[in-house]
């Protein structure tokens, strides 16, 4: 008989009726791998249609759909857009679909939309902050709320956006409390000890999740103190590196492995470096770069991370919205997701992991998109990581192996640089630009943020490619 939700997790993990039946007295073989859904960066926008404001800031968040619902717009957004409510719907509506026999669903940041403050204070009447955080409660409250409902009783271990605040900047105290209960009963679903996430969640937005039965932990870590452009917090950005060192401490000591979720990945701003021109001299030569982290931080989180081999055995992150990884060691890679949201020219997407069981580490992907240019009915499967790339076994190795590929093997650079924007490679024609930012000219900008993370080395690499 299955136990009660919390422990769904732990049941699915290890193999307890499984697959849905336990007939004959015995129990079926256990699979060797699992999967699990992987999504980011929604960014909702609840001012999509302004007229429905007055009734929203009215109803309580558990109410918002029926309100939804009655709006004159239906259409999908146009790219350049945060996500509308017809967007959520389909996307989580794909995702649950998606979900299989999945134990835990993955997501990596950014439940509110851009710009959300000076947005609610334009559409909603009020010039209150206190209106505004309220609102902002209730709309990640909806936006978990709707999760939860396609999730089913499994959790959703996560890690914080930089829009996940009052702010815009990071997640800062008020809104961390005023939302720690929220994403532990509508995310992790209450299957990690509450005072433990607790103490560090409205510390400063990250936390670790033992999870039951099994010998993963989870850690979200708030990558967004170490940002470039967020008010420097010295003390802040220590204590969580001190505890990111304890807690892989612990967990090695403990014979346990190791997911660690983020939210803004190290290394280089490609997109940025690529696309400012006072970034390269005459020449063409790079002579700056605009870098994900203050150096200093990213520095000390990859010593920390050197001191554990083998006890990571998947590291995400999100922020960019465009499907790429980046190698932070000849051990780890980090996997970037794409986002839900088409606010950056992408196609909506988000990415189904495999995993071998004994020991949480990623041997595929499959990648779904929504294609925003003929607007089919339903998201769809997009790639898979083995076919696309012929390659085969662990995940990190085999992006580790993609990676010289790239730069040597021009079938293998453009079936990456196709999916890079998760499909839309067409044109902006208002602007008269690609809406995907690769091109020939600065392809080598991205190709070196995939395998340098420290800024001197990046630069090095772009200018001797």
């Amino acid at each position: 008989m299955l136990e009660p939700s919390r422990y769904i997790f732990l049941l699915v993990l290890v193999n307890i009726c499984l697959s849905g039946g336990c007939g004959n007295g015995t129990t079926p073989p256990a699979p060797s791998s699992f999967t699990a859904v992987v999504f980011s960066d929604v960014h909702f926008n609840p001012f999509y249609d302004p007229s429905l404001c007055p009734r929203l800031v009215a109803a309580d968040a558990s109410g918002w759909a029926s309100i939804f619902e009655t709006s004159s717009i239906t259409a999908l957004p146009a790219w350049n857009s945060d996500t509308n409510y017809p967007l959520l719907v389909l996307a989580l509506s794909s995702i649950r679909q998606n979900l299989g026999a999945s134990p835990v669903i993955i997501y990596t940041g950014d439940l509110l939309g851009h710009n959300f403050s000076n947005q609610f204070y334009q559409y909603c009447g009020s010039s209150e902050v206190a209106a505004m955080q309220a609102f902002s409660d209730k709309t990640a409250a909806f936006v978990m709320q709707q999760v939860r409902s396609s999730a089913g009783n499994i959790p959703v271990v996560f890690a914080l956006g930089n829009t996940d605040s009052y702010t815009g900047y990071g997640p800062d105290s008020t809104f961390l409390s005023n939302t720690a209960e929220l994403f532990y009963t509508d995310f992790l679903n209450g299957t990690v000890d509450h005072q433990a996430f607790l103490n560090t969640f409205t510390s400063a937005g990250y936390y670790s999740a033992d999870l039951r039965g099994t010998n993963l932990t989870v850690i979200g870590l708030n990558t967004v103190l170490f940002s470039l452009g967020v008010p420097a917090d010295d003390s802040a950005v220590s204590a969580e590196l001190s505890w990111l060192d304890s807690t892989l401490a612990s967990a090695q000591a403990g014979g346990k492995k190791v997911w660690l979720l983020m939210h803004v990945p190290p290394g280089a701003n490609t997109v940025s470096t690529a696309t400012t021109p006072s970034t390269f001299d005459s020449n063409g030569h790079l002579i700056s770069a605009t870098m994900m982290w203050v150096q200093d931080y990213q520095a000390r989180f990859l010593e920390i991370f050197s001191k554990y081999p083998g006890v990571i055995t998947l590291t995400l992150a999100a922020h960019t919205h465009r499907d790429e990884f980046r190698i932070m060691s000849s051990d780890d890679v980090l996997d970037i997701t794409p986002s839900i949201a088409p606010c950056f020219g992408n196609d909506p997407a988000f990415k189904v992991f495999t995993f071998t069981r004994a020991t949480f580490t990623p041997t595929d992907y499959r990648s779904v998109n929504y294609d925003l240019a003929t607007m089919p009915g339903q998201f769809s499967d997009y790639y898979t990581f083995s076919e696309a790339y012929s390659m085969q076994g662990p995940l990190d190795s085999s992006l580790a192996q993609l990676y010289p590929a790239l730069i040597r093997n021009d079938a293998q650079q453009s079936i990456y640089i196709g999916q890079y924007n998760s499909g839309n490679n067409s044109v902006d024609s208002g602007a008269n630009t690609n809406w995907n930012p690769i091109t020939s000219t600065n392809w080598p900008v991205f190709a070196c943020g995939i395998g340098k993370m420290a800024e001197l080395d990046f630069i090095y690499c772009v200018n001797s490619y």
